[in-house]
């Protein structure tokens, strides 16, 4: 943990995106320092360092799945990557970036065609943007990352981790440690509407001739 906490240099996401690159194609843990906060994330108790605060750790690739599919060949090089220049539908941190900051730089995560894919569609370059100007990233070389990763959750305040948080998780989940319903920025689903009835007019048997008669 001390290495992560403490590592060497953070890098811009220019760099991360430069030909070469500075990040390795290898597993590891990252990190994810940012120079000012999105809305709604409470710093307190998170490190810091050099004006940065760390509010995610992630890994790559993930640990392999137990039913016999074939483990993720994705290292950090091309985790990174896509977090900087991806979109929505990519890494959850991108996604839970973009929503937080949906009113600041006027995005919304909308469905794209008739799937269930979601992005920000052009707004996705404007998050890429604030990425570039705050959000700098570091790593560790692990050949099993998510053995460190579930340390560090346990241990750090990172309000950004939305799975296995139970820490401090963001305030708009509905339970500690549970994924949000619906992410902060996005619209939530509709209530039911209630059913709206027409009222029923009774029905009235009208008297027969015979009876008016009888009675005059």
């Amino acid at each position: 943990m001390t290495e992560f906490l403490s590592p060497g240099r953070v890098y811009r996401r220019e760099e991360v995106l430069a030909r070469p690159s500075p990040v390795p194609p290898a597993g590891g843990v990252y990190g994810w320092w940012f120079r000012r906060l999105p809305p709604l994330v409470d710093p307190a108790g998170c490190r810091t360092r050099d004006g940065l605060t760390l509010l995610y750790a992630g890994i790559s690739p993930r640990q392999p799945p137990r039913n016999g599919r074939a483990p993720s060949r994705q290292g950090l090089w091309q985790r990174l990557t896509t977090h900087y220049a991806g979109n929505a539908e990519g890494p959850t941190l991108r996604k839970t970036l973009g929503c937080l900051l949906a009113e600041e730089l006027s995005i919304e995560l909308r469905r794209v065609g008739s799937g269930q894919r979601k992005t920000f569609g052009p707004g996705e370059q404007r998050l890429s943007a604030w990425m570039a100007d705050n959000a700098l990233v570091s790593w560790v070389l692990r050949d099993q990352p998510w053995e460190l990763e579930e340390t560090l959750i346990a241990a750090l305040d990172l309000p950004l981790n939305l799975d296995g948080n139970t820490r401090r998780p963001l305030p708009s989940h509905p339970h500690p440690g549970a994924r949000p319903l619906h992410h902060p920025g996005q619209r939530p689903p509709r209530p039911p509407q209630p059913l709206h009835r027409r009222p029923v007019t009774p029905h009235v048997t009208p008297r027969s001739s015979t009876t008016r008669i009888a009675k005059q």
